[in-house]
C-alpha cells in the first residue's frame, strides 16, 4: 500500500517537473523568436558624392523631426530613426556622409570596416543642376569604393557571399504591377536561379548600391538657360540607367526642395536593408521622379527611350551632348603700369618743348616757365641799394604803399626751377645735381634771411621818422 502511494506521488512529481520544463522551452522559445524579430542595429548607410550635391539636405529631409542643416567636415555621422509597427520596434539606421573631396576617401575605413561590410548599404549622389558632371562623379567615387574594398582584405568566402547577395536580390526581384515572381531552375532549395541576361551586373561590389540624383527641379533652368530639351534629358537618362545595370544598383531622382521622391527613397532603403514590405512599382514617366527599384531594369527597357530621341544617338559619347559651360573670365579693370619717373619726366619736357604755352598768356605770380631751361642764381646775384632796399635778383621786392610785396618772383622760385632740373638729369649726374640744389637753396635761404633783416631795418626807421 505504500508503495503504490510512493510510485503515484513519483509520477506526479515527474509530471510536474515535465510542465515547468515545457512552461521554460515555451519561454525560452519566445524570448529567441522576439530576439530574432527585433531590428537590428549595425546596418549602416554610406553617402558617397561630389560637394554642393545635397547629401547632408537629403539626409535631413530622410530624418523624422529634423528641420536644421548641420553640416560638417571630411566625415559627417548622422543616424535615421526607424520604427516597425509589425514588430513593435524600434532602432536607429547609421549614416556616413563622406566629403566630397577623394583627399578624405582614408576615412572610409571607419564607415565601411572588415565586420560590418555585410551591413553597409551605400548611395551615390549626382547633381542634376550640373547634369555634365554626373558621369564623371558616378565613375570617380566607384573607383573609391572599389578601391576600398579590395583594402578590406575580405575572404574569398565572405566576398563570394556579398556578391551572390546581391545577385540574387537582383533576380528574385517582384513586380508589384504584374504579380508574378520569377522562375527558377530546380527546386527552392537547391537555390538556383536564372542566369544573367548579358550588361547586367557585370560588376558586381557585392554590396547594395542606390544611385539618387538630387536637385531634379533644375531641368526647367536647365531648359531656359542650357537650351537642354527632352532628348537631353532622355540621353541623360539612359547613361545613368545603364550605370546602375553594369553594378545592379537602384535609381531615385529626388528634389528637397519639392519633396519629390524622398519619402519614397526612404521607404525603399527601409525595404532593401530591414526587409520591410514595399509595393511600389517603377515609375519612368515623370522625368523629375523616376524610379527604378534594382532588378526591374534591363537593356531592352532602356533602349525604349531611343524612338524620343531624334538628334542624339545612343552610342555617342556624353561628352558631345552633355557639355560644360565654358568658363567666362570675369571683365576686370586693366592694370596701370606705373611709368619710370625720369622717362615720364622726359617726355613732360619734350612736349613743353614741342608746344610751348603762349606768349600771350600770363602766368601766375612765381610761376616758373618750365619750357624754358632756367640757370641757377649765384649767392650775389641780388644787390642792396643804400636805402637798405633790395636791388634786383631773386630776393628783390616792391612794396606799396598798403606794404604789400608785389610785382616780384618768390624768393623759392630758382630753388623750384634747379629741383625740377635735376629731376631731368639723368642718373650718373644725381650726385652733382643733389649738391648744386644743395647750394643753390642755401643761397637763397641766406638771402632770404638777409632780405628779411634789411625789410626790418627799414620799417624801423620808417616808424622811427614818423614818430619824430
Amino acid at each position: 500500500m505504500a508503495d503504490s502511494e510512493s510510485n503515484v506521488e513519483g509520477r506526479k512529481n515527474s509530471k510536474h517537473d515535465e510542465e515547468e520544463e515545457d512552461l521554460w522551452s515555451a519561454i525560452l522559445n519566445d524570448v529567441s523568436s522576439s530576439a530574432s524579430r527585433k531590428l537590428p542595429s549595425n546596418k549602416s548607410l554610406v553617402l558617397l558624392g561630389n560637394d554642393g550635391t545635397g547629401k547632408t539636405s537629403l539626409i535631413v529631409k530622410l530624418q523624422t523631426g529634423v528641420a536644421e542643416v548641420k553640416k560638417g567636415h571630411a566625415m559627417e555621422y548622422s543616424y535615421i530613426n526607424v520604427y516597425d509597427e509589425d514588430r513593435d520596434d524600434s532602432t536607429r539606421l547609421n549614416v556616413w556622409i563622406m566629403d566630397g573631396d577623394v583627399r578624405y576617401k582614408n576615412l572610409l575605413k571607419f564607415a565601411i570596416t572588415k565586420k560590418s561590410a555585410k551591413d553597409v548599404t551605400v548611395i551615390l549622389i549626382i547633381d542634376m543642376s550640373r547634369p555634365w558632371t554626373i558621369m564623371d562623379t558616378l565613375n570617380s567615387w566607384v573607383h573609391v569604393l572599389r578601391e576600398h574594398i579590395h583594402s578590406l582584405n575580405l575572404s574569398p568566402k565572405e566576398l563570394n557571399e556579398m556578391e551572390h547577395n546581391i545577385t540574387k536580390q537582383f533576380q528574385e526581384y517582384v513586380d508589384p504591377e504584374q504579380g508574378e515572381e520569377r522562375k527558377k531552375i530546380g527546386s527552392e532549395e537547391d537555390d538556383v536561379v536564372l542566369p544573367l541576361d548579358p550588361n547586367v551586373l557585370t560588376d558586381n561590389l557585392g554590396f547594395p548600391i542606390v544611385v539618387v540624383c538630387t536637385k531634379t527641379d533644375s531641368m526647367l533652368s536647365l531648359e531656359k538657360e542650357r537650351d537642354y530639351k527632352n532628348e537631353h534629358f532622355d540621353f541623360l537618362q539612359q547613361q545613368i540607367r545603364r550605370f546602375c545595370l553594369k553594378y545592379g544598383a537602384g535609381l531615385v531622382y529626388t528634389s528637397v526642395k519639392e519633396s519629390k521622391n524622398c519619402n519614397l527613397l526612404k521607404k525603399y532603403l527601409l525595404h532593401r536593408i530591414y526587409g520591410f514590405p514595399f509595393r511600389v512599382p517603377a515609375s519612368v514617366l515623370d522625368r523629375e521622379s523616376i524610379f527604378i527599384p534594382s532588378g526591374w531594369d534591363s537593356v531592352s527597357k532602356i533602349n525604349i527611350l531611343d524612338e524620343h530621341m531624334n538628334h542624339i544617338k545612343p552610342e555617342d559619347a556624353f561628352e558631345d551632348h552633355i557639355k560644360k559651360p565654358e568658363y567666362r573670365r570675369p571683365i576686370q579693370d586693366k592694370e596701370l603700369e606705373c611709368e619710370e619717373e625720369q622717362s615720364f619726366l622726359e617726355k613732360q619736357q619734350q612736349a613743353l618743348l614741342k608746344n610751348p604755352p603762349p606768349t600771350g598768356l600770363s602766368r601766375p605770380p612765381g610761376m616758373t616757365d618750365m619750357s624754358k631751361p632756367r640757370i641757377p642764381s649765384s649767392p650775389g646775384a641780388s644787390r642792396i641799394s643804400p636805402s637798405g632796399r633790395a636791388a634786383g635778383g631773386a630776393g628783390s621786392a616792391i612794396k606799396s604803399k598798403e606794404g604789400v610785396k608785389v610785382g616780384a618772383p618768390g624768393p623759392g622760385e630758382g630753388v623750384l626751377a634747379n629741383f625740377f632740373n635735376s629731376l631731368l638729369s639723368k642718373k650718373s649726374n644725381a650726385q652733382v645735381g643733389k649738391s648744386t640744389v644743395r647750394q643753390d637753396a642755401s643761397a637763397e635761404l641766406e638771402k632770404m634771411t638777409r632780405t628779411k633783416k634789411l625789410a626790418n631795418m627799414e620799417n624801423n626807421s620808417q616808424s622811427g621818422s614818423e614818430s619824430s
